[in-house]
């Protein structure tokens, strides 16, 4: 049976492989990138918006990164306050309804958001704990999908229901995700189920660490550097991946719940919000190589090693280094540094912030001196997130779910803009490489 199994894999690489010459014969947009690295426009939006270079007679001239929300800069919006406890409220409120909220109309948001964060009856033993997941994308997609059962107006599409199914899962993801931890920690390494009331009236932010952790204690600062993580994350223009994918089902007309379950999907993606796993692991094995932190020197060899495909994963690529918008900067992992400075200042974990200040101060100059190429080349905000969730004691796995909880802001914004003006399902095309071929019966084959 195993020899008959293995037969029917041997092809698969063989009959799927297009020839890469009709990717140039044909006007094809691999990837829906121009041959300059640009994004094809697919659309107009109103939401968001990502600079990173300027346009020059055709050529990418880099830019200083700038990244706004409804026309607000990012650097505006998060801003300087310490002691701002609902910044990423406030982000939402502006996504989902196009303007800065007044006292008032965010005291009504943040009270829908309470309003919603408990699950249905049953759900978080039926759901979460009797199927657990190694991954907690995973289960966060599940528990999505799952709660279109306990929505007896899933396939409405009025705006009152989008808008409600929004703020619902806004509230709801982050105590899904808390929830899918520790039955993961439960069922595979035989760990104590915690599962905490959620506190009414505390921020998105605080509601996370007071559930995950045992004893329920946070510090402001804590919370202020969480809420400014969500924050960063919780929009990022049409053309990324799960914002796309979001987009192209709702274009189909499917129900809120699919859509935003394949967004989950998407970003779970290694190419995608995945990627902060693998920066952690070419972190890790950086620190665990390199013996002197503060050596420019010894740092600088070890990033050659993995350049040149001798170290870490033997694909060349430095991790945390590189966008595909941003050139000269990403404001997100700038904002993220500098509160991570501050954070970090006179703490353990000092140290390992300026090995990566180092790691993205010396990387352009090694591939400069290995390859012989100059890449116009910023570190993202994968270089430094990870590091704050681990100053905050947030579990890995726990990272590109965050994520997702973060995102969802986006999401909606994105497809309520698509429901309302999009107005054609999104359908590209595909080119077929294939002779026509003649049957044969099978006695013949």
């Amino acid at each position: 049976m195993e020899d008959h199994k293995l037969s029917l894999y041997d092809n698969i690489a063989k009959v799927n492989a297009v020839d890469p010459e009709l990717y140039e014969r044909y006007p094809v947009k691999r990837g829906l990138r121009n041959s300059n690295g640009s994004g094809v426009i697919a659309g107009v939006t109103n939401i968001s918006n990502v600079h990173g270079y300027l346009m020059n007679e055709g050529d990418k001239v880099p830019d200083e990164g700038k990244l706004t929300f409804r026309g607000y800069s990012i650097y505006d919006l998060v801003g300087g306050d310490a002691t701002k406890r609902r910044g990423f409220e406030e982000i939402v409120y502006l996504l989902l309804m196009g303007e800065l909220p007044t006292s008032s109309q965010l005291d009504v948001l943040v009270e829908a958001l309470d309003a919603q964060r408990n699950l249905p009856d049953g759900f978080t033993a039926s759901k979460i704990m009797s199927t657990p997941s190694h991954n907690i994308m995973n289960l966060l997609q599940r528990s999505v999908l799952m709660l279109y059962a306990d929505d007896p107006k899933a396939e409405e599409r009025s705006f009152e229901h989008e808008i409600s199914t929004a703020i619902s899962l806004i509230s709801r993801l982050p105590r899904i995700m808390v929830l899918a931890h520790y039955a993961k920690r439960a069922a595979f390494y035989n760990e104590s189920m915690i599962m905490h009331r959620f506190i009414p009236g505390q921020s998105t932010s605080e509601t996370i660490l007071s559930m995950l952790r045992p004893n329920r204690e946070f510090t402001p600062e804590e919370a202020r550097m969480l809420d400014i993580m969500m924050s960063l994350h919780a929009e990022h223009g049409g053309g990324n991946n799960s914002t796309f994918t979001c987009r192209v089902l709702s274009s189909a007309d499917t129900d809120p719940y699919a859509a935003y379950a394949a967004a989950i999907g998407s970003l779970k993606g290694s190419k995608h919000g995945g990627a902060n796993h693998k920066v952690l692991a070419m972190q890790k094995e950086i620190k665990e190589n390199v013996k002197n932190w503060e050596d420019e020197d010894e740092v600088a060899s070890y990033i050659a090693k993995i350049v040149n495909k001798q170290a870490y994963d033997h694909t060349g690529l430095i991790y945390g280094m590189g966008h595909a918008v941003y050139t000269l900067s990403d404001p997100r992992a700038v904002i993220c540094k500098d509160f991570a400075t501050r954070l970090a200042k006179g703490t353990e974990f000092e140290a390992e912030l300026n090995l990566l200040k180092l790691i993205e101060r010396l990387s352009p100059e090694v591939i400069l001196q290995e390859k012989g190429t100059k890449k116009d080349m910023c570190a993202n905000v994968d270089m430094y997130s990870g590091f704050v969730y681990s100053m905050m004691g947030i579990p890995q796995d726990m990272i590109t779910p965050l994520f997702a909880c973060s995102r969802m802001a986006g999401w909606a914004a994105h497809r309520f803009e698509e429901l309302v003006s999009g107005k054609r399902i999104i359908r590209p095309a595909y080119k077929t490489g294939v002779k026509a071929r003649e049957y044969k019966p099978i006695e013949e084959r």
